[in-house]
């Protein structure tokens, strides 16, 4: 039986392997990757920002952890496999992997959409998904277990004007079971996190420039914060967890309660309650 130990913090321990995040130089992949990292994990961070995520492996490997920084197109598969490789030998086989690696739009038409912003979107979200999946995946084989974390969306849960990266999204949710039930007797397990509006610059960026609205945004949580990178980091944690080790093929939501609350409170007969506006400045 394959079995793992665990420290006061709940991540495995003693573990061989190095933990990979793809789209790990800022958001929620650098918030993985500095999570495993501060937890004795090899990291192996992946991502198209050369500068950004040399300097955080820079600052890492500095503050005492074992990281390297890889230059990686995901929507490339040969790319990744050759990421791969270059990881195994030089860090060790993966034992965990978390793929963060996203192009994220504003909304959009169908009928007016960009068809080749589309179709790069699917490249990037879903096939650079299930590239880094099968090139990692076949490394956790071999060495006889791991623990794979794919980033979804609240965008997995229902329709959103969102052509490219909603019905993406869907299907990064479908193929998390898949692989949860082909890689099982493999000992790795394979979870999903579906976070809402995550509170980064990136998002800060989009309200000032009139393209989010933050009261909006709030009107449909359940609670009256957002989630920060840290917490959804928190979710992967536990999702790689000894704690977790009979968990598969499971999305979790991280979401400030959105999906309990955005039908209720868009009920056209009116709700009960309604939480009041808050100033986001």
């Amino acid at each position: 039986m394959h079995s793992t130990t665990s420290d006061s913090s709940g991540w495995t321990s003693g573990v061989e392997g190095v933990a990979v995040v793809t789209g790990g130089a800022r958001g929620i992949g650098e918030a993985a990757v500095r999570r495993f990292a501060a937890n004795g994990h090899p990291v192996a961070i992946l991502d198209m920002d050369i500068a950004r995520g040399g300097k955080l492996a820079a600052v890492l490997s500095e503050g005492g952890a074992r990281a390297a920084f890889y230059a990686c197109d995901v929507a490339d598969p040969d790319i990744v496999s050759g990421v791969a490789e270059r990881v195994a030998t030089e860090l060790g086989p993966a034992a965990f992997l978390v793929t963060s690696a996203a192009l994220i739009p504003n909304t959009e038409s169908i009928m007016d959409m960009d068809l080749a912003a589309h179709d790069r979107m699917w490249r990037v979200n879903y096939h650079g998904t299930l590239h880094a999946c099968r090139s990692f995946g076949q490394q956790m084989i071999r060495r006889g277990g791991g623990s794979i974390v794919t980033v979804g969306s609240i965008n997995s849960l229902l329709p959103l004007p969102l052509p490219a990266y909603n019905p993406g999204k869907v299907a990064l949710a479908r193929l998390t079971q898949l692989m949860a039930a082909e890689l099982g007797r493999h000992h790795v397990r394979v979870n999903s996190v579906a976070p809402t509006y995550v509170m980064t610059p990136e998002l800060q960026a989009r309200v000032e420039a009139g393209q989010r609205d933050m009261n909006k945004i709030m009107s449909v949580h359940a609670l009256n914060e957002l989630p920060l990178t840290a917490d959804v980091a928190d979710a992967i944690a536990f999702l790689c967890s000894p704690q977790a080790r009979t968990i598969t093929g499971v999305l979790l939501p991280v979401d400030s309660g959105w999906a309990a609350s955005v039908s209720y409170m868009t009920y056209a007969g009116g709700v009960p309650w309604r939480q009041p506006p808050h100033d986001h400045s």
